[in-house]
């Protein structure tokens, strides 16, 4: 009988080991799965993951600054913001190159409108400037092509800074053949000649992107003489002697010739072109915000600002989050209890009908749903209004005197009864769902055991539909804190929202990282809500039914 006994592994009808036949079964089980799901996990990660991720990385995004103004941050970085003196010539001469780039590119008013954020004013500041700061390029041109006219010509500054080999490629080259070769520089000039080469790499990618002529067929940037200009008047006679190709002796005769020019002042050029200039907030603002990355829309977020001595309370006329939040919050809190008063006898009433009455009152419960939220919103406002129908019956009882007509609406007020009624439906049906799973065997048991009608439901019925009330009371909540369309029409100045700001700023004044910061707060707030509730209730409780 021993000798019958087989120790070996357990085998399948394959003569596989059984166990690796199971996880391969089993593995391949979870493929089929995974490809069943996968449609709706890619669409939950493209519709829902990427978004909010992308919002968040928005609201710490900042790198438009040192893109801008890649050279005028560089030597700021070692001014004091708290000497009490604007920045010195250095960095207003980097700041001349900077900005007529950027004019070039049309990005002088994005950076405006980023930093305005931080600074009003900042904006009209960068859109005069703009208008006036291509001047000192074209001062440097006439020098320039006073010297020899070649430097008007796109040739030129194609054989001064571009390396050989993309000479080669860009040599004969057409709108025909495709996109033209990118541009790469010549090292020798990219070392002596650093600014030009920046602002000349911008010019042939805009030129390339255009696709109509060759960087070497483009009529040159003003920009470029200013540029080219602070670098001879910056670099050793050697670094420039160093630099070959044919545009060499053009070069070194320009040198000679700046050398005698009268040289330029661009603090005073800048702050004839507007005063703001000279002020030392704006500089500060500029440096504070020069990083890729930034606290300050948080900081904006709950009302605060980053200034040179740290982080500090934002003027009082500027301090508005903090209460919208506060205001959002305790507002939905109220309007889930009120949808909770009112929604719980109904769902009770629902659960204890015949099927046939119930469903056709359960058709009135859902019937909200079949009118578009506008609507019903703006059917309120005919309602709440001082001369609507609530006032006019009120008159007509005698409760309100006509020249007394209550304000019920564009306040708090309105915005409660507005979304409990529009929110009602979302706890009732939850609570329905629960408490028809509710024996009534278990009332009639506790009343046959001497309890009133009241101990029987407080301490039978009730617990048994508190899952309902945390499902309902969740889902209401969440579509509270976020809701602006009805506060927007009914709220007034009073009942309005945090989420109308992020809307407001996302549509109207486009300050994108403001928007995803509050929208951030509100998030973590959210999912701090469901921390909590799984604490103290438990998640796994929230039932439907």
């Amino acid at each position: 009988m021993s000798d019958m006994t087989d120790t070996g592994p357990m085998r399948a009808a394959d003569g596989t080991p059984l166990k690796k036949s199971l996880a391969r079964a089993l593995r391949r089980q979870k493929l089929r799965a995974l490809a069943l799901i996968a449609p709706l996990l890619i669409f939950v990660l493209v519709t829902f993951v990427v978004p909010i991720g992308d919002m968040l990385f928005r609201s710490v995004e900042n790198q438009i600054v040192s893109d801008t103004l890649p050279n005028t941050i560089q030597r700021l970085a070692g001014w004091n913001p708290d000497s009490g003196e604007i920045p010195d010539e250095a960095v207003f001469a980097a700041l001349a190159v900077d900005f007529q780039a950027a004019a070039e590119e049309k990005n002088h008013t994005k950076l405006g409108t980023r930093l305005n954020y931080e600074n009003p004013g900042m904006s009209s500041l960068f859109r005069k400037t703009g208008r006036g700061a291509d001047d000192i390029g074209k001062n440097f041109q006439k020098t320039f092509t006073g010297f020899d006219k070649a430097w008007g010509k796109g040739e030129a500054w194609a054989a001064l800074l571009g390396s050989d080999k993309w000479l080669a490629a860009t040599e004969g080259w057409t709108k025909d053949a495709g996109p033209e070769p990118k541009f790469s520089a010549r090292d020798e000039a990219e070392f002596a000649l650093p600014l030009t080469t920046g602002v000349y790499r911008s010019f042939a990618r805009v030129a390339r992107a255009d696709g109509k002529k060759a960087a070497a067929d483009t009529k040159p940037w003003p920009v470029l003489f200013n540029a080219l200009a602070e670098d001879i008047s910056s670099a050793s006679p050697e670094a420039i002697a160093a630099i070959g190709g044919p545009s060499a002796d053009l070069l070194k005769s320009a040198a000679q010739g700046l050398s005698s020019a009268e040289p330029i002042s661009y603090k005073d050029t800048f702050v004839a072109i507007d005063k703001g200039w000279a002020d030392l907030g704006t500089w500060q603002t500029i440096q504070a915000y020069a990083g890729d990355y930034t606290p300050g829309y948080f900081l904006n977020a709950v009302d605060l600002e980053k200034g040179t001595d740290g982080i500090k309370k934002r003027p009082d006329q500027q301090r508005i989050y903090l209460m919208l939040f506060w205001r959002t919050i305790w507002m939905s809190m109220l309007i889930t209890g009120c949808c909770l008063l009112l929604g719980y006898p109904v769902a009770w009433i629902l659960a204890n009908l015949r099927a046939s009455t119930a469903n056709v009152l359960m058709i009135l419960v859902l019937l909200p749903f079949w009118t578009s939220l506008l609507v019903r919103t703006s059917a309120w406002k005919v309602l709440l209004q001082q001369q609507g129908v609530i006032n006019d019956v009120l008159v007509w009882l005698g409760l309100v005197d006509d020249a007394n007509r209550l304000v019920l609406i564009n306040n708090q007020f309105g915005t409660i009864v507005a979304m409990t009624h529009i929110l009602l439906p979302f706890m009732i049906l939850p609570l329905y769902s629960v408490m028809k799973t509710i024996p009534p065997a278990y009332l009639r048991a506790a009343k046959s055991l001497g309890a009133t009608n009241w101990t029987a439901f407080w301490r039978v019925y009730f617990p048994q539909s508190v899952p309902g009330i945390g499902a309902g009371a969740i889902l209401c909540y969440i579509l509270a804190i976020g809701y602006y369309i009805t506060p927007e029409l009914v709220g007034g100045t009073q009942g309005v929202f945090i989420s109308n700001r992020i809307a407001f700023h996302i549509s109207s004044s486009l300050n994108w990282g403001l928007a995803a910061a509050l929208g951030a707060i509100l998030l973590g707030a959210v999912l701090l809500l469901y921390y909590v509730y799984d604490k103290i209730v438990g998640i796994d409780n929230v039932k439907l039914g």
